[in-house]
């Protein structure tokens, strides 16, 4: 099979026919063909970059929203089913957090899951999804197999046939739902209403979106409201005591695996009810009875006791992939307070690190006085505060009211914070304690052993981030200190000239690099200016840039021109024995005369803006790398600057760009300089926007100079 191509783009017929209504019918047809309960069919965007969803059965869309749109370079079945051509087999939910943790991460539940490419003569259209219960054997049935790909073979002539009809294949306004056959209004029927009607039971059915589609009349009794509040709506949204992230998780266990899943939940003022849900393609059977016995949480049954699980690795798996995202500090506090704070409804957060034996505020949220957490900075961990006491026992406390605490710690925690139960979390990585996390409630709230054993891991996830970005928060200082250090604070003011810089590193989590650039007052109306760009993005590097940036500065101070200046600290470079090549580019600004002289060692080109907004590159002579022969020559060239004009030396950072030639690169960069308004801060920052926009992997340095009248 071909590798991905977009068919050509069509148009919508004078109609308005589109080729989903058939697609709807063709996924529908295979998933009752092998026994899927849900899928996907997508197309690839016109420029062959994108898979769109285009059609979807047997989910509701909140499920799909994350991945209605999927890079083709994507960790993705679909996106890796048409890179590779190759139909994607996923046996399990273990096999889908191992080979795509995003996915199993927001779906951590028990299915089976095959991609298959829609391709046909060459061209890739697209590809297809299907799911299946985790009932299903971990191999996919060779009769599944071949009826799935005819299928997709299907697809792929349709979509063929309906390009060269100019019918649209695009995902104009989401994805279709492939709706199910829906069964006519017969005698029987009707008379299957009226039995439900009498049941003393609540029934109701739901959607693949979660909707009430039908109810029985005792399904409003037991509920307490009228069933027509009901129809159409969610039953979580519905009813304020089932508005409650657990709950609707039962419902997407339920769709996912395909398993009966139940809970107990109170209905205020003091009635349990239980709900039990048993799953189809088409949506949901609810069935609701009053419970026998008042315990919260999970029914007594199997189906319960598992999707107690499923919750507790829900919760943890979805904290763990976004604290893989965390960098600094900063970053997992907000995690923590984004995922975690709203799942357990706790209204308030404190994260506390542990530093030279006492207790230090990294941050918090929730409390609307901050004086409340910051009594606790430099609180000795030999206090008896339990945010001490926990870190020395390395046991999580759980307090469900004041009244619980002030027995454990009477007048040592008498100030009050607003909240009325807490959760404190010793953060122990690598033997060693980190801190503590802090979660208040502000009402009284209950701690069962599933919650308690839930936070206790979750406590251990982030004592582990925590650990990994406070190491990164103070590497990171260290390199915006090296940094600071080893590039100018600020430029000179030199009467006659108007000049800005920019510095933007290129490597994640680093701001160090080897780029680097200078502006050095000669004499009253003599400048001199430099830019450079050092092999790596690491600490040799940037110390070498330290090294070449202050050379540049000695020769040009001590009166020797710009090609003196190149081939003095050529062999200085060379007599360092670095193993690392510089390119740079130098020149002497006179004022008076309105020129500069330039040399330049495998510098990329300069720009020139005149008055009249023309940019042009500066087709400048020069010589090698610093670094790499003892007696290499960097001729020198006269370049007129009039009052006015403005000339950009860059490093190639500014104009590389994955998959884009160098010259695509510079004439874009020329483009921008020509369209920059204002001061040359200004222009300055409209040169770098797009860089900084574009997370390029290359530090990158800009110095522009103006002379003024």
């Amino acid at each position: 099979m071909g590798g991905p191509r977009a068919p050509r783009a069509v148009a919508t017929d004078g109609e308005g026919q589109s080729a989903r209504p058939p697609l709807a019918r063709a996924l529908t047809d295979v998933m009752a063909g092998i026994g899927a309960h849900s899928g996907a069919v997508y197309l690839l965007s016109p420029d062959a970059q994108v898979l769109e969803m285009v059609v979807k059965a047997g989910l509701p869309r909140s499920f799909s929203a994350p991945w209605e749109r999927v890079p083709l370079g994507a960790q993705m079945p679909v996106a890796d089913a048409v890179r590779e051509s190759r139909l994607v087999w996923i046996s399990s939910e273990e096999e889908m957090a191992r080979r795509y943790p995003r996915i199993a991460v927001v779906l951590p539940y028990p299915y089976c899951l095959a991609a298959v490419p829609v391709v046909h003569d060459d061209t890739t259209y697209g590809a297809v999804y299907v799911t299946w219960p985790g009932s299903h054997p971990p191999v996919l049935l060779p009769p599944e197999r071949t009826e799935l790909l005819a299928a997709c073979d299907r697809m792929a002539r349709r979509l063929g046939e309906a390009a060269a009809a100019g019918v649209s294949v695009v995902a104009d306004g989401g994805p279709v739902e492939a709706e199910p056959m829906v069964m006519a209004r017969t005698g029987a029927a009707e008379e299957a209403v009226r039995m439900l009607a009498r049941m003393p039971d609540g029934l109701c059915a739901l959607d693949v979106e979660g909707r009430v589609v039908y109810a029985t009349p005792a399904t409003g009794r037991l509920l307490g409201v009228p069933v027509s509040r009901l129809m159409g709506r969610r039953l979580w949204s519905a009813l304020p005591w089932l508005d409650d992230p657990v709950y609707e998780d039962r419902y997407r266990a339920a769709m996912l695996s395909q398993r009966t899943t139940s809970f107990t939940v109170l209905r205020p003022p003091q009635e349990w009810l239980a709900f039990r849900l048993h799953p189809g393609r088409s949506g949901v059977s609810v069935h609701i009875t009053q419970a026998r016995t008042a315990v919260p949480g999970p029914a007594p049954s199997a189906a319960g006791e598992q999707h107690g699980s499923l919750v507790s690795i829900s919760h943890i798996l979805s904290l763990a992939g976004a604290l893989t995202k965390s960098v600094g500090v900063e970053d997992v506090i907000e995690t923590v307070a984004d995922v975690i704070m709203p799942t357990l409804g706790s209204d308030a957060l404190a994260m506390l690190g542990a530093e030279n034996g006492r207790l230090r505020v990294l941050g918090q949220r929730g409390y609307r006085d901050p004086r409340v957490v910051n009594r606790w900075d430099g609180t000795p961990l030999s206090a008896q505060i339990p945010g001490a006491q926990i870190l020395s026992t390395g046991v999580p406390s759980f307090f469900e009211s004041r009244a619980e605490l002030e027995r454990v710690y009477p007048a040592r925690y008498a100030t009050p914070d607003g909240m009325a139960s807490w959760a404190y979390l010793p953060l122990i990585a690598s033997g060693s304690p980190v801190g503590t996390c802090v979660l208040g409630y502000a009402h009284e709230h209950r701690f069962p052993p599933e919650e308690r054993a839930v936070l206790t891991s979750l406590g251990g996830l982030v004592a582990q981030a925590l650990e990994r970005a406070r190491l990164y928060d103070a590497k990171h200082r260290l390199a915006q200190g090296l940094q600071a250090a080893l590039l100018p604070s600020s430029l000179p003011a030199i009467e006659g000239l108007e000049a800005a810089a920019r510095y933007l590193p290129g490597t994640h989590g680093m701001d160090i690099g080897g780029d680097f650039y200078d502006l050095v007052r000669l004499g009253d109306t003599t400048a001199g200016a430099v830019i450079g760009d050092v092999q790596g993005h690491n600490a040799t590097a940037a110390g070498l840039m330290g090294q070449v940036r202050t050379a540049v500065r000695a020769y040009s101070a001590v009166g020797q021109g710009p090609g003196q200046v190149m081939a003095s600290t050529n062999r200085l470079l060379i007599d360092l024995d670095a193993e690392l090549l510089a390119s740079c580019a130098y020149l002497h600004l006179d004022l008076p005369v309105r020129s500069a002289l330039v040399a330049r060692a495998g510098h990329p080109q300069p720009l020139l803006r005149e008055p009249d907004g023309r940019v042009r590159a500066l087709e400048l002579p020069g010589g090698p790398l610093l670094g790499v022969a003892g007696d290499a020559v960097y001729p020198v060239t006269r370049v007129p600057l009039a009052p006015g004009s403005v000339l950009a030396l860059y490093t190639d950072g500014l104009i590389e760009q994955p998959g884009t030639d160098l010259d695509e690169g510079l004439a874009e960069l020329a483009g921008r300089l020509a369209a920059a308004e204002g001061c040359l801060e200004d222009v300055a920052d409209a040169l770098m926007d797009r860089a900084a926009a574009d997370q390029r992997g290359d530090d990158t340095a800009l110095l522009l100079l103006r002379p003024l009248p």
